[in-house]
């Protein structure tokens, strides 16, 4: 079959906003309080994760009534719109769909496209052809200055096809003295092997998949990187971007270095020393497969506390609204309605608002507060990545950053999780607010997941706003990752309490309140890239 042009599809999605309704007797009497009203967020939670809403997936029915509820409300509560004087800012995204009737070549091997290896790409072209692409392994594919550590040294890999392994040295390890022992720095995700490929001018990358480092099994390599994916666009159809981006089984692997003579287990050991050199296998691969690319425009929704003082300096608390949709399977169609991932989030930001604005009323914030819903956080951060673009404001205005991603609907807790260890002086807000309720601070039980670099705050983070993660995904609930994270079962229950949510959003309003007003500055204190963008943008 023909490959597939670029279609300029307009599925632009034709959101009409809803008539503000009449308070209810209870809202009216909600509105003379500022405690957090646990009614209120029972009926968000309840509305938006039902299936009337479709499971929320972008450019979806699902969409437009997620976006039109969550404008309606803060438009009731007397907040302004952030984008333009609108509640919703226009995300244009790309979906590419490539075909999956692949085979990857390396020298005499045949690799089976699912079974074998997974390879996408975000360039929107209607075929991507690697021709007698050299093959390089560079050990975990890193160059990080501040841990004297570059793996492309001494290498150039430009056109080439680049094999990684997953994860950092420090974890393989288990080595505090490495990185950072069992927990993941960025340099160990995915994300940031394919970005740093693309930096080094590769062509192509295959990530090594193994489970325990990667922390998840193949199957959800598979499944995460076949089907429809999700985008930004730029003006030159992201020619910017690797052209391949994929990964490799473990079996596959050992076959493709035993063809070179080589041993994958001896030159895996040998990439833990900062001294390894990237090792050519002398083989060359070739792939080939289609796409099919369309483009759409979702919406983030953004909305305004407008600063008395400062109005230019602006906190950011932010939550994606997005969920996975609406499946259809032989069984008849699967509604995912994430009523904890992250209909609680989204049911807490108006919660805030709610207070915060009346708090506003009575003692006027210096500072501007941005209440963000995120768009397609689930398919790669694409809307918080569009709203650290700048667009609406400049990220050196931005003082810090608060993102939910899924709350504790039960009971209140002792404590508070913190993701990521050190880095920056907002871990110093989060500690006296914890303290302040009696609690203490946590870190995350699972540091090796790289929790921290996977939800919305870190597209913020990587533009240098120093940010916090408040998420309880399965912490008081066991169940919850085996059976309902990402699966239909993630619905709404009358049982929960919330009292976990009331007490989060407490310290929230705390850290928020301080920041809106003490004219500080939050600073990162690890060496980083994040670190070297927030001096940048204060020089």
């Amino acid at each position: 079959m023909a490959s597939t042009l670029l279609k300029s599809a307009s599925l632009s999605l034709l959101v009409t906003l809803f008539g503000c309704s009449e308070p209810t007797q209870e809202q009216s009497t909600l509105e003379n309080t500022t405690g957090v009203n646990l009614n209120n967020i029972k009926q968000h939670i309840k509305t938006l994760a039902s299936d009337e809403f479709e499971g929320r997936g972008p450019l979806t029915r699902g969409e437009v009534k997620t976006v039109g509820y969550l404008s309606e409300q803060y438009k009731a509560l007397g907040l302004t719109g952030a984008y333009n004087s609108k509640f919703l800012q226009p995300v244009k995204m790309a979906m590419v769909t490539a075909d999956q009737n692949m085979q990857l070549n390396i020298g005499d091997l045949s690799f089976k496209a699912g079974k074998d290896f997974t390879a996408r790409t975000k360039q929107l072209q209607p075929l991507i052809d690697v021709r007698d692409s050299d093959v390089v392994f560079v050990g975990y594919g890193i160059n990080a200055p501040e841990y004297d550590w570059n793996d492309y040294k001494n290498i150039d890999v430009t056109g080439k096809t680049v094999v990684v392994l997953v994860n950092d040295p420090g974890f393989a390890t288990q080595d505090d003295a490495l990185f950072t022992g069992n927990a993941m720095t960025y340099y160990g995700r995915w994300t940031y092997k394919y970005e740093e490929a693309a930096r080094q001018g590769a062509k192509a990358v295959f990530i090594v998949h193994e489970t325990a480092p990667a922390a998840y099994p193949w199957g959800v390599v598979e499944s995460s990187n076949t089907g429809t994916k999700y985008t930004l666009m730029d003006n030159n159809l992201n020619a910017s971007e690797l052209p391949v981006m994929g990964w490799l089984t473990l079996n596959a692997t050992e076959q493709l270095f035993k063809s070179a003579n080589l041993s994958y287990q001896q030159l895996k050991q040998e990439a833990l020393n900062k001294n390894f050199k990237a090792t050519a296998l002398n083989l060359q691969a070739n792939l080939s497969f289609k796409n099919e690319v369309s483009h759409a425009k979702s919406h983030n929704v953004v909305a305004q506390i407008t600063g008395s003082e400062s109005p230019d300096e602006y906190v950011v608390i932010s939550a994606h609204w997005d969920h996975f949709g609406t499946k259809q399977t032989d069984t008849g169609p699967k509604i995912y309605n994430g009523a904890v991932d992250n209909a609680s989030g989204s049911a807490a930001t108006l919660e805030i608002a709610r207070i915060m604005s009346k708090m506003n009323k009575e003692h006027p914030f210096k500072r501007s507060i941005i209440f963000a819903n995120f768009t397609a956080e689930e398919t790669g951060l694409i809307g918080s990545e569009e709203f650290a673009s700048g667009t609406i404001i400049p990220t050196k205005q931005m003082v810090g950053l608060l993102n939910i991603d899924g709350m504790n609907v039960l009971d209140g807790t002792d404590y508070i999780l913190q993701y990521g260890k050190d880095l920056s002086t907002m871990e110093n807000y989060l500690a006296k607010a914890a303290k302040a309720q009696g609690r203490v601070v946590k870190m995350d039980p699972r540091p090796q997941n790289g929790l921290f670099f996977r939800s919305d705050h870190f597209s913020l983070s990587k533009q240098g706003v120093p940010s916090l993660l408040f998420m309880s995904l399965g912490d008081t609930d066991p169940e919850y990752i085996a059976h309902k994270y990402h699966k239909e079962a993630d619905d709404y229950s009358a049982d929960w309490s919330l009292g976990g949510v009331k007490q989060d959003i407490e310290l929230i309003i705390d850290i928020a309140t301080q920041l809106a007003n003490n004219g500080d500055w939050p600073k990162w204190t690890s060496d980083s890239d994040f670190k070297a963008k927030r001096a940048e943008d204060k020089q």
